[in-house]
């Protein structure tokens, strides 16, 4: 089980406290996550320790606090990335 893939979904709404986990899982399901995120050009960030503390979290769960400072930082270069695509 080592080498198969894993994947966690996140979703950040400015209204709630922290980002929420709204897809997790492994193999076929982190495959089939990754290739949704691709279809629909969500941005993908390759982190093995971030997903396999993140994959602990409950789907609809808010990440724990000794994980915002690791998901901030994506969420900035995200913004980032979405900025340089608008021309901003």
């Amino acid at each position: 089980m080592k080498n198969l893939k894993k994947a966690v979904a996140l979703k950040y709404e400015a209204a709630n406290d922290a980002p929420t986990v709204t897809a997790s899982g492994v193999g076929k399901i982190a495959e089939k996550i990754l290739s949704t995120a691709d279809e629909n050009s969500v941005p993908i960030v390759y982190n093995k320790e971030l997903v396999n503390m993140l994959s602990n979290v409950d789907i609809g769960e808010s990440i724990p606090e000794e994980l915002y400072e690791a998901v901030a930082e994506i969420l900035a270069y995200v913004m980032d990335l979405d900025r340089e695509q608008k021309g901003g």
